[in-house]
């Protein structure tokens, strides 16, 4: 089960992990299982820990005042979710988290990553460079919902992540994409021909 992680931090990370850290890793990350559409978490709790998605698929939405869904994140395999906000100031989420499928996770607690991981080089570089291309994924996503058509925001998902085409139903694709499910057909339809 761990396997994936340690792959994962080894590929982004420049310094070796020793079989120490190993098994500082595989003490510390504890495995869940998510049934579909189990709840990692919900609105007005507070995010104490994150996870590594090893198999599975997750959605991150908020809910508005009408009930409507907002997908402001979606995630696959060696992908993390959490609320990062939640996580580091300790406040309650304004969001919810869901398994999308069945979905096995190995979590960690702030409390394992303040205590025991900030010891190990090679987790501490690959949050640098997690929190870096969050930045940035952020950053163009911003920039694309405020500067770009909805037909430009479709294929440039479609060209970045077409597996999340074969992973989430239209309707999730459509509010990630912050159109309705009919906007999105039309779109497809009209990529088509």
């Amino acid at each position: 089960m761990h396997e994936s992680l340690i792959k994962f931090v080894r590929n982004r990370s420049h310094t070796p992990l020793t079989d120490h850290d190993v098994e500082v890793i595989k003490n510390t990350f504890v495995h869940r299982k998510l049934r579909k559409r189990q709840y990692y978490l919900q609105q007005g709790e507070v995010c104490k820990c994150l996870a590594f998605i090893v198999k599975g698929a997750a959605r991150q939405y908020s809910v508005d005042d009408k009930g409507v869904e907002h997908i402001i994140r979606l995630s696959i395999e060696n992908w993390w979710v959490g609320d990062r906000e939640s996580y580091i100031t300790s406040t309650p989420s304004v969001y919810y988290i869901d398994a999308w499928e069945d979905t096995d996770l190995l979590e960690v607690s702030r409390a394992d990553v303040l205590t025991q991981l900030h010891l190990i080089p090679a987790i501490n570089e690959m949050e640098r460079s997690l929190d870096e291309n969050y930045a940035i994924a952020t950053q163009k996503r911003i920039n694309a919902h405020i500067s770009c058509s909805a037909e430009k925001r479709y294929a440039d998902l479609l060209n970045s992540y077409p597996y999340f085409f074969q992973r989430f139903p239209l309707h999730i694709i459509a509010s990630y994409l912050g159109v309705t499910k009919e906007t999105l057909s039309r779109i497809r339809s009209n990529t088509a021909t």
